[in-house]
């Protein structure tokens, strides 16, 4: 992160960080534990389906220290931009996750965590992909 930011605003960065960790009961902290075990894992990986553009997931990606956890292959935007048109699709996270599954078969566990209705349509058909 030090390249991504002037020295002051990443001493700003990481207080603001620290503020937040202090507030949610260490939450980044403890979903680092969580997302770096299934990383040091033999056959598995850490998937990002994301309904923010690509560049500003991977920007906020990196400003987390989530850079190393998610690699750049394993990022999916459920939003596709038309730079010709300036337009903002949203294709929807169940086309990310027949992407998923297209690419790493029907066998393996699929962990599907989100706050919403639309993780919740995306893992059920994840789920009838993989019947």
């Amino acid at each position: 992160m030090s390249g991504l930011l002037d020295p002051e605003s990443r001493e700003k960065w990481l207080r603001l960080r620290q503020d937040i960790e202090t507030l949610t009961d260490s939450w980044l902290t403890e979903a680092m534990k969580c997302l770096q075990f299934i990383n040091s894992r033999p056959n598995c990986v850490n998937v990002l389906v994301t309904t923010t553009q690509l560049v500003p997931a991977l920007s906020k990606l990196l400003l987390h220290g989530l850079g190393p956890i998610f690699p750049i292959e394993n990022v999916y935007s459920a939003t596709k931009v038309d730079i010709s048109r300036t337009t903002i699709y949203f294709t929807g996270k169940e086309s990310c996750f027949e992407r998923i599954s297209s690419r790493f078969g029907r066998k393996p566990v699929y962990v599907v965590v989100g706050d919403g209705q639309d993780e919740i349509a995306a893992a059920k058909q994840l789920i009838q992909l993989n019947i």
